[in-house]
């Protein structure tokens, strides 16, 4: 290879600049379930809503709600797909089709969904006061870094700190939409204008993500560190195991 031909410093940099945000952009759909999970999520809200809206029965368009998300978690089953969060929307329309068959009120649907996301937005904020931001527990796993990003990369860290404000922060925000609806509104209202910010809050929050996290130093991949380590004992066991008795 001539002088040409080698790769200057500065396309090194940008090579692995790159890798570093393909690397973080596969870690984020891996961790939140990429375009079609975010799309399941939204599946069966739209058609509870959508039935509902046309007439008006709380049991017809809760079953049918239930009854697609089981169909998504099938499918998913039988194409050997990951299925956590698949089952995570079964639980959260099961939860809404309790809530509303007990109370006999169609807006309550869409209440234990309400409630988890300001449990969630809450859960962001103060984890990240306390210093242990939820989005670097999330995908620490995911990089391979687990928790080494608390004392071990500051820069990771306050990425993850920004990046948890931000879900927190925009989380809230889609609280402080939905939660005076749930009072004010009726169910239609309700349930399309939560339909409508389902996806775009989550792409934002997402989105910035990515810029913190393809911004900040590379994560230190723990597991790599740990079979370097068991290789070196073994070799030196090995080693000493060929050395003549004294």
């Amino acid at each position: 290879m001539t002088s040409l031909d080698k790769p200057t410093a500065q396309e090194q940099e940008n090579g692995g600049h790159h890798d570093g945000k393909a690397v973080t952009e596969a870690a984020l759909f891996e961790a939140f379930g990429g375009i079609r999970g975010t799309v399941e999520t939204v599946l069966p809200g739209l058609l509870f809503v959508t039935i509902f809206t046309i007439n008006k029965d709380l049991h017809i368009s809760a079953i049918a709600a239930l009854a697609l998300s089981l169909l998504l978690v099938a499918v998913r089953l039988i194409r050997r797909d990951t299925v956590k969060h698949a089952f995570s929307g079964v639980f959260g329309v099961a939860f809404g089709v309790v809530f509303a068959m007990m109370t006999g009120n169609a807006k309550d649907f869409y209440l234990p969904g309400m409630l988890y996301t300001l449990g969630l937005a809450l859960a962001y904020i103060i984890t990240t006061l306390a210093g242990v931001p939820l989005i670097g527990l999330i995908l620490g796993p995911v990089f391979k870094e687990n928790l080494s990003w608390r004392t071990r990369n500051p820069g990771r860290k306050k990425a993850y700190a920004k990046a948890s404000w931000a879900w927190g922060l925009i989380l809230l925000a889609k609280c402080a939409i939905l939660f005076p609806l749930y009072w004010w509104a009726d169910t239609t209202q309700l349930g399309w204008v939560l339909v409508t910010l389902k996806i775009p809050p989550f792409l934002l929050a997402v989105y910035l993500t990515w810029v913190f996290l393809a911004k900040a130093p590379p994560p230190i991949d723990v597991f790599a560190e740990m079979e370097a380590k068991e290789r070196e004992e073994e070799a030196r066991k090995a080693a000493a195991a060929r050395e003549p008795e004294a």
